[in-house]
């Protein structure tokens, strides 16, 4: 029996997907797990894994397709099972959102040009564009010569030239020619919400950094036994000097819950719990998962679940809700395995400050009886938002962190 397969509704607040690229062709045999597509919401990218293994018997929507969350996007079965039943097509169920029907046909246009010039190389400068969208441009006096395509191998579709009109893009080439000086490629969904996301945060909050050391001797010599009980004991969790980093603030934070709160223009939300928020560098781009109720859990639980979310980030299977600005009450970015000495992170709003982890630095210091020696210390910089914070207790946060990092035991 034919199963479809349903564009998945990633949070609440999603009602739309945008697929970014097909993985498997029509006609192609999937088995259960195989990513099917990529697509994205505008808060992140994901992969879709097959649910069911069978031949992939038809694909209603193509590469740049943005398609209403739970529509049929595509059917898995046998061979010469009909497929007609699962075309979306506009009912009451879905009758609120704008143009399926039309959608589904122009990225059916979209697949069948795809298979028919899916081996032909691109000839110089021959413009790939759907005869709809052709006919849409035209009628509307735009000139789509270097409007960058969302289809098929670069092809322009219907929805490239309506986002033209909506303002959400800018008309460039997004392919040069061989042996041109630059290449321009438009920016994904993903690339714009992170570059709005940080213009906004220092556009509308007056954000100061502290730096600050603190020696990592103890934080280091429990990563070392941690590092020889790994191969001994298969009981033994792989802790991380990050999720030691992280286990140390959320002490700070519980002492100094001022800094664990959300602005919100007339007021500020101070949190009893603390969801950790954790900057995760991934394919995709930047995202920062939190994790919920991390002052509860003790430090394998932790560890555990820092790694979980950050394996989701870049899997692309992360609950969305959990990478919303708001979903967190304080970020940790770590830039240490880097080597990055001294940075200024930029505050994940409206979260009033974040802690930057920098790399570890032997220096010169009094080791005991005025004898000097070189010690680890592990840079640390805050930055915080003046409106809700000011500089004394911000400093005094820092200074707790740090007391905690150098007071570690395992």
């Amino acid at each position: 029996m034919a199963t479809a397969v349903i564009m998945p509704k990633q949070g609440q607040s999603v009602e739309t997907c945008i697929i970014t690229r097909w993985f498997k062709s029509k006609g192609e045999r999937v088995s259960v797990g195989d990513i099917l597509f990529s697509y994205e919401t505008d808060k992140a990218s994901f992969d879709l894994e097959s649910p069911v293994e069978g031949m992939l018997l038809d694909v209603f929507f193509g590469d740049g397709a943005e398609v209403p969350v739970l529509v049929n996007v595509a059917v898995i079965g046998k061979s010469g099972e009909t497929t007609e039943a699962f075309n979306p097509t506009p009912s009451p169920s879905i009758a609120s959102i704008t143009s399926i029907a039309s959608t589904a046909s122009e990225a059916s246009e979209a697949v069948k040009a795809s298979e028919a010039i899916e081996d032909q190389p691109n000839h110089g400068d021959k413009i790939r564009i759907s005869p709809r969208a052709k006919r849409m441009a035209e009628n509307k006096g735009l000139n789509y010569n270097n409007l960058p395509g969302s289809g098929p191998n670069g092809r322009i579709i219907a929805i490239d030239i309506e986002k033209v009109f909506s303002g959400d893009t800018v008309v460039t080439k997004n392919i040069q020619p061989t042996g041109a000086e630059y290449t321009e490629k438009p920016l994904s969904n993903v690339r714009k919400l992170i570059a709005k996301a940080i213009y906004s945060s220092l556009q509308n909050s007056a954000q100061l950094t502290h730096h600050m050391s603190a020696d990592v001797r103890y934080l280091l010599e429990a990563r070392q036994n941690i590092k020889n009980k790994l191969s001994t004991d298969k009981n033994q969790q792989d802790i991380t000097l990050n999720d030691m980093v992280c286990w140390c603030v959320i002490r700070a934070l519980e002492k100094f819950p001022e800094a664990n709160s959300h602005f919100l223009d007339d007021h500020i939300k101070t949190f009893h719990k603390v969801h950790l928020g954790l900057a995760v560098d991934t394919p995709r781009g930047l995202m920062v998962p939190a994790v919920k109720n991390a002052g509860d859990m003790d430090l394998a639980k932790l560890s555990k679940e820092l790694k979980s979310v950050a394996e989701s980030c870049k899997k692309g299977s992360i609950n969305p809700e959990l990478i919303q600005s708001a979903a967190a009450t304080f970020t940790v970015s770590n830039l240490g395995n880097y080597g990055v000495e001294m940075f200024t992170p930029v505050i994940n709003l409206p979260q009033v400050a974040i802690l930057g982890v920098c790399t570890i630095i032997n220096r010169p210091a009094n080791i005991g009886n005025n004898i000097f020696g070189f010690v680890p210390y592990i840079g640390l910089s805050l930055t915080y938002d003046h409106r809700a914070i000011d500089g004394g207790p911000a400093t005094l946060f820092l200074k707790e962190i740090k007391e905690q990092i150098e007071a570690f035991r395992y």
